[in-house]
């Protein structure tokens, strides 16, 4: 009898992606793979319903089943921040989880991998006694990072936010002014935001393993930092595997020839010679910044290729939930830019 892996991305094509590429990994070394999704109670910005059946067609050989859809009329409507709604919603879905775990052969169960975000289920896959992993998509110096910080926070009255520039001295990960973390891991420590993520980055590491997108010669120092003792003294993280890089396949056909001005546009670039630079499905910037980067992408002289989204206009959970629209680069971007920047950068709408 083949071993099942179920692996549980949640929702989100920025989560689903990777998982799947983890999945043909599995596949390669002889297991079955289940996808586990869940469906989000609002729209699905930039067509993501799409792009999840179109990846789930792309990959026959991987099981992609979908929970049962939750009651959450009023899930927008609660005012809270969509980073926290989310959380909420992944965590009401896992009697769900537990339900579908349940039905599968206990026999043929070989394990559980869970989003970094997914984390609450681990809870459900102890109790069903279901040897359960962590896949962290992000890089190694970024996780050794993250889960050093309620250690630093660990005691303090006041948030990092008053520190400034002061360097963080992380283990294993180059020094870094306290003003580079992302805003909500400067607020006070009773900050609910603040709180939420620092459970999410303490959890990731309770599991029986973690996987990391990445692979060992490339973070060396910062793999090292989460298999040794320092990096949280007061426990021992589980066993950290390197399972990177995962690769798509690349686009089929029909892809190609959306993408066939992004693509023959680099084609005829130099070798190395391009900036690619992309925040993902939800990676909104101010106009602000969107300005700042035009600016700095000028200034530098560097070949780049820039996918910009509409900025971001609030944290209304009903706004950043529904579909976006497309920008409108003109008007967002510095008067001239793209045309000074013509042949050495490519604008792209996202």
């Amino acid at each position: 009898m083949k071993q099942t892996v179920v692996l549980y991305p949640g929702a989100g094509v920025g989560h689903v992606r990777p998982m799947t590429e983890l999945a043909n990994v599995f596949l390669k070394h002889g297991y079955d793979v289940t996808v586990v999704l869940v469906e989000e109670p609002l729209k699905l910005s930039d067509s993501g319903t799409t792009v999840i059946e179109r990846i789930a067609a792309s990959n026959p050989s991987i099981s992609f089943h979908v929970l049962p859809s939750i009651h959450a009329q009023d899930f927008a409507a609660s005012g809270k921040h969509p980073f926290l709604l989310m959380l909420e919603l992944l965590h009401y879905y896992n009697e769900q989880f537990e339900a579908f775990l349940h039905a599968v052969d206990r026999k043929s169960l070989h394990s559980v991998v869970l989003d970094m975000f997914c984390i609450d289920a681990t809870d459900v896959c102890m109790n069903l006694g279901v040897p359960v992993y962590t896949f962290f998509a992000g890089s190694a110096s970024c996780l050794s990072a993250l889960t050093q910080l309620p250690t630093l926070i660990a005691g303090r009255q006041t948030g990092l936010k008053e520190l400034g520039d002061t360097l963080l001295d992380f283990v294993g990960v180059p020094l870094m002014p306290a003003s580079h973390l992302i805003k909500e891991l400067l607020e006070h420590p009773e900050d609910e935001m603040f709180k939420a993520m620092m459970n999410i980055w303490k959890r990731n590491t309770e599991t029986m393993g973690v996987l990391l997108n990445t692979f060992e010669s490339l973070e060396s120092r910062a793999v090292q930092s989460l298999r040794g003792p320092l990096c949280v003294p007061e426990r021992i993280l589980p066993p950290i595997y390197c399972v990177g890089p995962l690769v798509g396949k690349g686009a089929k056909d029909e892809e190609r020839v959306e993408r066939k001005e992004c693509l023959e546009w680099l084609d005829v670039q130099p070798d190395r010679s391009v900036v690619f630079f992309c925040l993902g499905s939800k990676g909104t910037l101010s106009t602000e910044q969107l300005e700042e980067i035009a600016i700095g992408f000028e200034r530098s002289g560097q070949r780049f290729l820039w996918s910009v989204r509409m900025p971001a206009g609030s944290d209304n959970p009903e706004k950043y939930l529904e579909g976006c629209p497309e920008p409108e680069l003109d008007a967002l971007l510095p008067q001239g830019f793209l045309e000074r920047t013509n042949g050495r950068g490519l604008v792209i709408k996202s």
